[in-house]
């Protein structure tokens, strides 16, 4: 007879499923973002001053 209680079978590409599910959410958020145009100026500016060369 098979303890189901302690059979683990599976459990890893569940947990897996469950961080793929977190990354997807998390770049779905960053794509909202990043579409607004407000934020896309701010990053716009932010690398023009980082690239500038001091002179």
């Amino acid at each position: 007879m098979k303890n189901w209680i302690r059979d683990d079978t599976g459990a890893a590409t569940a947990e897996y499923a469950i961080a793929t599910l977190a990354a997807v959410g998390f770049a779905g958020l960053l794509v909202v973002i990043l579409r607004s145009e407000e934020v896309r100026g701010m990053l716009t500016d932010l690398v023009r001053h980082a690239l500038q060369i001091p002179g």
